[in-house]
């Protein structure tokens, strides 16, 4: 049965001599892998289409038990990525935390949105990487179900270990990521301070709601 749906490719790798298995986020059918068949030959038209970043609609032929890639109408790909490494391999972070947070058969419409709004951000560098980057891990747990929720009555936010120790300024700038709309979350920036304090305090957070080492960040931080 062919299919379509709107999303983006979070990972890629070599079946054989000449396919691709592609890890697809999409926003009707959250994280499926699919095959490209015939995607390593030179002059396939899916060679280009069934790397990291691609989004667009893409034309599937589920079987069975697997999905078939028969044709992308990609929208973006993000090169500018691939003319940093910093960026490149931030991008890759997150697309291996999306993989992590979304399955197959459950829409991902805010979780394709985050990453989508994530990856400009870092082509458009108004913002620094690594507010960028927490932007996105803070965003994404809320999004999971996994999010501090804050006291009136002392004006802190807490997690279920505790309170989170922080400064007016980080304080404001935590609910901010968890309140403003997907299109304005990167539309702000802070003092390198705070910076270290949310580093500090979301680093310490998402830890504790995943129990997956990301290799992606051991090569970010030998960068």
């Amino acid at each position: 049965m062919k299919e379509n749906y709107v999303g983006m490719v979070l990972s890629s790798a070599t079946i054989g001599e000449y396919d691709k298995r592609v890890v697809v986020l999409t926003r009707e059918n959250g994280r499926f892998s699919a095959f490209a068949r015939g995607a390593r030959r030179p002059k396939s038209p899916l060679s280009a289409v069934t790397e990291p970043f691609c989004f667009g609609e893409f034309y599937v032929f589920r079987g069975r038990d697997s999905y078939t890639i028969e044709e992308v109408k990609v929208e973006n790909y993000f090169p500018e990525l691939r003319a940093d490494l910093d960026s490149l391999y931030m991008g890759l972070y997150f697309c291996e935390v999306a993989d992590y947070f979304t399955r197959e058969g459950m829409r991902a419409d805010a979780e394709l949105e985050l990453l989508y709004r994530s990856l400009l951000a870092l082509t458009e560098k108004n913002v620094p990487l690594e507010l960028i980057r927490r932007i996105y891990e803070l965003r994404t747990l809320m999004i999971a179900g996994y999010a501090p929720y804050y006291m009136e009555e002392d004006q802190t936010w807490r997690d279920d270990s505790g309170a989170w120790k922080l400064t007016q300024a980080a304080g404001y700038t935590v609910g901010e990521i968890l309140n403003r709309p997907l299109r304005e979350l990167y539309g702000f920036t802070v003092s390198e301070a705070v910076r270290k304090e949310l580093s500090g305090c979301i680093g310490r957070f998402f830890k504790r709601n995943t129990d997956r080492h990301f290799r992606t960040l051991d090569t970010l931080e030998q960068l």
